[in-house]
């Protein structure tokens, strides 16, 4: 038996403001940081203990791992950081505020963006400064399969070799695993877990700063999945969440 707990990082400043965001590495907001303590304290609280830890290469869940790990007197934990973990990147859409998209295109359009399976977004121009191959934490990266925008499909394409080399080894193996990462590269890890369908997976609305717990047996099947901490808390999180791309 394995335990294997996600974390949204706390929000950032641009979930705040209703951004996309993706690839841009803002970080976390006021409220961010006080989720993240929060995390941190339900999973001392908790009784967990774990062998490894992973994050993407983006502050806001670097930081949110730093304040979950301290918050636990653990900073030890080993930690990998991926950019495999990095949340679906927007493509021209980052930047841009979800509401006023909306607004402009339409709630369904928005929805598409931001949760279709299939359909990426408008891509980043390869030349522009902000595509990740001009970003120094990619040098190790070969640019043709570093993203110019991502549909969840892709997303869960680039998370999956370090899924499949690296963490279902280890949990196969009966390590237990934090990944503090983002919600759309967790939505792809939640989805090749529970082998979840385009459709369910669209509805899926991951909350920031809410631990996810599965306890998995030795051949990756779930047998219990929650998420901790106080309940009320969690449903206002999600619902949060799934109001963002609405007009009102």
């Amino acid at each position: 038996m394995s335990k294997l707990v996600l974390v949204r990082h706390g929000e950032s400043q641009w979930n705040q403001e209703n951004r996309f965001t993706g690839w841009v590495d803002v970080d976390l907001s006021e409220k961010g940081i006080i989720e993240a303590k929060e995390a941190g304290e339900t999973l001392k609280n908790s009784g967990l203990l774990f062998d490894t830890t992973y994050t993407s290469v983006l502050k806001r869940a670097i930081r949110t791992h730093w304040i979950i790990t301290e918050a636990m007197d653990k900073l030890w934990l080993p930690v990998t950081r991926s950019w495999r973990l990095n949340e679906r990147h927007y493509g021209a859409l980052q930047g841009l505020n979800k509401t006023e998209m909306a607004l402009k295109h339409g709630e369904d359009q928005v929805k598409i963006w931001r949760r279709s399976f299939d359909v990426p977004p408008p891509a980043l121009s390869y030349d522009d400064p902000q595509h990740p191959r001009f970003d120094l934490r990619y040098h190790d990266v070969a640019p043709h399969i570093l993203p110019s925008g991502e549909s969840l499909l892709l997303t869960i394409q680039r998370m999956a070799p370090l899924w499949n080399e690296q963490i279902k080894p280890q949990l196969m193996a009966g390590k237990n695993v934090l990944i503090v990462a983002h919600g759309n590269s967790l939505r792809a890890i939640i989805q090749t877990l529970e082998n979840m369908s385009s459709e369910a997976i669209l509805e899926l609305n991951v909350p920031t700063g809410i631990p996810l717990l599965y306890e998995l047996d030795s051949q990756l099947n779930v047998t219990q999945k929650q998420y901790l901490g106080d309940q009320q808390k969690i449903a206002e999180r999600i619902a949060q969440v799934a109001a963002q791309g609405k007009t009102k």
